[in-house]
């Protein structure tokens, strides 16, 4: 009675973890067909209209004469200023948390669920953090610092969160090791667990900046410009990125500037998947440096 009962629970376990198995394959298909879908329909909508008028062009009311060059460089002001102000501090509260903090206090512990907690706040509240705070309460206007600080904010926890995970994934027998040999803890950070976990720091990073450089609402909430005919000069200059222009698009009646947006989607992706690529670059020197 016992083996009939255990092969009963046998059979039922393995019927489970096969459903399992199949909804996560079909998850996936499904997936995958609804973004290629989604891809293929911006590519056929808008790529007649990439051009280097068009990547070189200022915005216009009429779409034929309409560029995204203001957009292209205010992306990159923004980009550049927030992995200015994320990545450095990020990475040393990572450091901190796992390498120094006590891991037994409750301040460490409560500091750790409030940072993973900040991950999953809507980016929308992160704008108005920033328009209270950056724009109104220390008047930096509607700048291209207050949004890299906005920003900053929003992809911060993200960062931190990495560091750690990415400093825990270093083998113990590394860090032993190196103190083993006299080697000081500032030198076994510096000189074998960050090198370790580079790969990881760098991966979280490129997403953070992904989910930065397509983001609106936040940049909305603090007052960016949807129509910009110049090209910033500084971080203090007014601004526009991509993530807006596609959103000011889209809200127009005409078809014509629909399509403008799909290009600019186009751009966007290219941005996107050229960071990404750059981290995997990243991650396979790094692992062929280890070798």
């Amino acid at each position: 009675m016992s083996s009939f009962h255990h092969q009963k629970t046998s059979l039922f376990e393995r019927f489970k973890a096969e459903s399992l198995r199949l909804a996560g394959v079909f998850s996936l298909l499904f997936a995958f067909i609804c973004l290629f879908m989604l891809l293929y329909q911006v590519g056929v909508q808008g790529w007649q209209y990439l051009s280097w008028q068009f990547l070189n062009g200022f915005p216009s009311r009429f779409p034929a004469q309409a560029g995204i060059k203001s957009a292209i460089y205010g992306t990159i002001w923004l980009m550049g200023f927030t992995a200015l102000f994320s990545i450095p501090v990020g990475i040393m509260t990572g450091i901190y948390l796992e390498e120094y903090a006590s891991q037994k206090s409750w301040v460490t512990k409560l500091i750790r669920v409030n940072i993973a907690n900040l991950a999953g706040i809507p980016s929308i509240v992160y704008g108005l953090l920033g328009l209270a705070f950056f724009v109104r309460q220390i008047h930096l206007g509607r700048s291209i610092l207050a949004g890299a600080l906005t920003m900053s904010l929003l992809i911060l926890p993200i960062v931190i969160l990495t560091t750690i995970e990415a400093l825990k994934a270093v083998q113990v027998s590394i860090r032993l090791a190196a103190y083993g040999v006299g080697a000081t803890r500032r030198q076994v950070i510096l000189y074998h667990l960050l090198p370790e976990a580079f790969p990881g720091i760098v991966t979280g990073i490129i997403l953070g900046l992904s989910r930065a450089i397509g983001e609106s609402a936040p940049l909305l909430l603090i007052g960016a410009l949807s129509f910009v005919a110049f090209v910033p000069e500084g971080p203090l200059d007014g601004f526009t990125v991509l993530a807006i222009q596609i959103f000011d698009w889209v809200m127009r009646p005409q078809p014509a500037f629909h399509s403008l947006a799909a290009a600019t989607i186009i751009v966007l992706l290219a941005f996107t998947l050229g960071m990404n690529s750059l981290a995997i670059w990243l991650r396979i020197k790094m692992n062929r440096g280890k070798q």
